[in-house]
């Protein structure tokens, strides 16, 4: 899945790219923003891979947005102005989407955006390990993929909780998230990730995992939901 992000300040641009959204499969939009202000708050708390940015917005416009995000996601443009594509591209842009924008040029943007991404995951080698290792209290500690239960972010830190021990390991949440492989954990709340395969119940807004109770934020229920509603549990 590729977690998506709409940010436009025209109504009408932002439901209309949402349509096309949700047409393609592998798109999940995790938000949909009508400023710069809003898109910095849903990148704080989502995961997001591709941004759909307008350039013409009220304040702080799409190019400048861009230009001071300190590691940007996947970023095509979508504008009724063709002067700016030469700075965008200048700024590693993906694609430069005209408005009016037809299903059929949206649809190969995003083809373009996933091969892109899939060739990054294939180029960074993910961790599929069953273990990693950690710096804890001035030791190399090995952790095994298997024995966690979830993550928990506190201040620079983050709580790693495995089955028979606690580590406090001083590492930002974002970087340890990038570390995990995805098919085995889910990013719940923007403090806590789980470990799918110890999940035991989802009730209402809470994930209960043996004698841990660990909340679901609003902002990620859905993307909790469509995870279970597309069988996606059954890989682990």
């Amino acid at each position: 899945m590729i977690n998506c992000l709409v940010v436009d300040d025209e109504p009408i641009a932002r439901n209309g790219m949402l349509e096309y959204i949700e047409q393609v499969e592998f798109l999940n939009p995790v938000a949909v923003c009508k400023n710069a202000i809003e898109a910095s708050i849903a990148l704080q708390n989502s995961s997001v891979d591709l941004i759909f940015l307008d350039i013409q917005m009220p304040k702080i416009t799409g190019i400048d947005f861009l230009k001071n995000l300190p590691e940007p996601p996947l970023v095509i443009f979508t504008t009724a102005f063709p002067e700016y594509a030469i700075e965008g591209y200048e700024l590693n842009i993906l694609d430069y989407l005209l408005k009016p924008i037809s299903f059929e040029r949206f649809f190969k943007a995003v083809i373009k955006a996933q091969a892109y991404l899939n060739l990054r995951v294939k180029q960074d080698s993910p961790n599929t390990s069953p273990y990693f290792f950690i710096k804890s209290n001035q030791k190399l500690e090995k952790i095994l993929i298997e024995e966690i239960l979830y993550l928990e972010a506190l201040s620079n830190y983050v709580i790693l909780h495995t089955k028979t021990k606690k580590h406090i390991v001083y590492m930002s949440f974002k970087g340890m998230e990038s570390q995990l492989p995805q098919n085995y954990f889910l990013k719940i709340h923007k403090s806590f990730i789980v470990a799918v395969n110890a999940i035991q119940t989802i009730d209402n807004n809470e994930v209960i995992l043996a004698d841990h109770i660990i909340p679901i934020s609003k902002s990620y229920r859905q993307a909790v939901m469509d995870r279970v509603e597309k069988n996606l549990f059954k890989r682990m």
